[in-house]
């Protein structure tokens, strides 16, 4: 992995939390190491925290939208953790629904969440 953000397998799922500043590089980064790690892993689940995000601009939140995405079109289910109300007002206000990505309150919930989806297949 090259980036600043650890990617870790946790049973059949992937868990990162953001823990840094996303600035668009190390976004695009973060997008491509999740990627490879579910490519590497076969993971059926994947979760992001963002509880430590205070803000998210329209790239980032493009970014965090499209990586749900693309991992849902590798098989992969994405469950969004631990958003600050702040950031959901102004994903909304942006536009951004999150279409095909799960969200959660927290990591705990986020992986109840995979593993109920992985039930009602």
């Amino acid at each position: 992995m090259g980036g600043p953000i650890p990617i870790l397998k946790v049973g059949p799922n992937l868990l990162t939390t953001i823990h840094v500043e996303l600035t668009d590089s190390i976004a695009e980064v973060f997008q491509q190491d999740v990627l490879r790690a579910i490519e590497r892993t076969g993971a059926g689940g994947l979760v992001i925290d963002i509880s430590v995000l205070e803000e998210v601009d329209t790239y980032v939140a493009r970014v965090l939208a499209d990586t749900g995405r693309m991992a849902a079109l590798m098989g992969t289910r994405s469950v969004l953790v631990g958003m600050r109300p702040e950031v959901a007002a102004t994903l909304v206000r942006m536009g951004y629904g999150m279409e095909g990505v799960e969200t959660a309150l927290d990591v705990d919930r986020g992986i109840a969440r995979l593993a109920s989806l992985k039930e009602n297949r």
